[in-house]
């Protein structure tokens, strides 16, 4: 009864999950603007630290990410939003050490970015709901996934955690790694990392125009053409395939 509604539940938390780091991000720059703090630390050294920390654990989480989608199966791992598919069983590269590698990633993502607003109590709460959320969500992916391969997921699942990656037993990956693919997938969420690091360093000057200059506002510029340019190539079907 309680796997029943762990899956319910992980299936209304599937359909919203592509909402939850836009209301991360919005939060973390809210309460950037609020305290004007980098970090909880009472040195500049200390915030300083906690910055670099905060911007590793949520670029880990994108590496995870990059890794996962640029391996995995075509017709697996998808943007679906509706219900969970699969053409295939993916158990071979970042599959191999952990179940669900994207959630992994994105659990590290979206702790990164709540640290990113200089409170250690949001970073820990998002850390928290984040797991809490994506457990839930695993529940009902692999009710889903035991349902359609039986035996094969059930051997797999016996062996390989479900979010917490164990440090042996890599098997290569089965595909070549796909840079298309991962673009397609991730290319998003990138942007929206580099939007969480400016959004909060900006927060913290009082949205204060005339300190847009200098090289990181630049580098961000950059990006955003970046966005657009590949926004661009997905209208004119560079992506088709994909889609």
């Amino acid at each position: 009864m309680y796997q029943q509604e762990m899956a319910r539940s992980g299936k209304a938390l599937f359909f919203i999950r592509g909402t939850y780091i836009y209301t991360i991000i919005a939060i973390s720059t809210l309460i950037a603007y609020c305290t004007r703090d980098i970090g909880p630390f009472a040195t500049a050294q200390g915030d300083c630290f906690w910055f670099w920390l905060s911007f590793g654990v949520a670029s880990a989480g994108a590496i995870v990410r990059i890794f996962t989608s640029g391996w995995a199966a075509l017709g697996t791992s998808g943007r679906a939003k509706v219900a969970a598919e699969a053409s295939e069983l993916n158990t071979t590269g970042p599959y191999s050490l952990v179940r669900n590698p994207l959630y992994v990633g994105r659990i590290l993502n979206f702790t990164g970015l709540a640290m990113l607003s200089g409170s250690w109590v949001f970073g820990a709460l998002v850390f928290l709901l984040a797991v809490l959320v994506y457990e839930r969500i695993s529940v009902y992916e692999e009710e889903f996934l035991r349902g359609k391969f039986g035996e094969a997921h059930a051997e797999w699942a016996k062996n390989v955690p479900a979010l917490l990656p164990r440090l042996h037993g890599w098997i290569a990956p089965k595909y070549p790694f796909w840079w298309k693919r991962m673009i397609w997938r991730e290319q998003n969420k990138l942007f929206l990392l580099a939007t969480g690091v400016f959004l909060t360093w900006f927060a913290r000057t009082g949205f204060n125009l005339e300190a847009l200059t200098g090289p990181w506002v630049m580098v961000y510029a950059a990006l955003v053409v970046i966005r657009f340019a590949i926004g661009g190539l997905k209208m004119i079907g560079f992506f088709k395939e994909l889609s």
